[in-house]
């Protein structure tokens, strides 16, 4: 995708957010939970990437997006989307009545990316390699990425709800219209532990999650987990956050830990290394907050 095509279409994602913003009601608050069987059904979609199905592997969606408690017609928004693997699943899952939105951080030209100190390692080593799929990076940034996947989920016919990506900073992920009271659900994925290296104000980022979702609505954290004592100081070499750390931080922000989930934890991972040696799965944890 040419750059000219690049902004029009995050101008795209902009202007539908904002149009949306005017819409009384979104998310069905009373909507019924989805059942393991329709979350299954999703899972298994055959159109799904073959990127997307080895991903699965170590990412378990069907029980990660059981944990979430999602619900047709909800209003999600994905900080750090990425490439979209979550972002995707989550629009298939809210279906055409929901909205989805992933954010991404904008690039400023005249700074260029701070890379961590070292390169993230396999957080499930025991995985088979991940088919090639179009990287996100210089070339191919996430807003381009999640337009992607929308075009192919419309052209496939699938009952999605429409992805719009969102480029706004971490500290202020959304738009002022979209930003009190709007949404049902925020998802950030196994990158909390990035805005350490990254310099991000998290406590500012906290609040405006906190801010934007609707009273009872809920922000799931996924990430891999550090030592007693180590805060977020080895984000950028261990690619790891203390468990602990986190819920404060996002606790400060007015949330209330609700659950959290044990189906990605490793006990045996010592939790001292980039990918653990032996090559076994990363400890990781997954929390559900709640506004109360």
């Amino acid at each position: 995708m040419n750059v000219s095509r690049h902004i029009f279409w995050t101008m795209m994602g902009f202007s539908m957010a904002l149009c949306l913003s005017a819409q009384p009601s979104w998310g069905q608050q009373d909507a019924v939970v989805l059942s393991s069987d329709q979350i299954a059904r999703i899972v298994g979609s055959p159109d799904r990437s073959a990127a997307d199905r080895t991903n699965d592997l170590r990412r378990k969606p069907e029980q990660m997006l059981a944990f979430m408690g999602i619900r047709a017609g909800m209003v999600v928004l994905d900080v750090s989307a990425a490439g979209g693997y979550t972002t995707e699943l989550l629009a298939r899952s809210v279906g055409p009545t929901g909205r989805v939105f992933g954010q991404s951080q904008p690039r400023d030209a005249n700074r260029p990316p701070i890379p961590p100190a070292q390169r993230e390692g396999n957080s499930h080593p025991s995985a088979a390699p991940a088919p090639a799929a179009a990287p996100v990076g210089p070339s191919r940034a996430s807003p381009v990425a999640l337009i992607d996947r929308d075009t192919s989920l419309r052209e496939a016919g699938i009952p999605a709800a429409p992805i719009i990506p969102i480029s706004r900073p971490f500290a202020d992920p959304l738009p002022a219209e979209l930003a009190s009271d709007r949404l049902d659900l925020v998802t950030l994925m196994f990158n909390y532990h990035d805005l350490g290296h990254l310099g991000v104000d998290r406590a500012a980022m906290n609040t405006a999650i906190f801010k934007t979702l609707k009273p009872g609505g809920i922000f799931v954290i996924a990430d891999h987990a550090g030592r007693s004592g180590t805060g977020i100081s080895e984000a950028g070499t261990l690619h790891r956050v203390e468990e602990a750390f986190l819920r404060n931080e996002v606790e400060a922000a007015g949330f209330k830990l609700l659950t959290e989930a044990d189906f990605l934890r490793n006990p045996n991972d010592p939790r001292d290394k980039n990918t653990p040696d032996p090559p076994q799965p990363k400890d990781e944890f997954v929390l559900k907050f709640v506004k109360p």
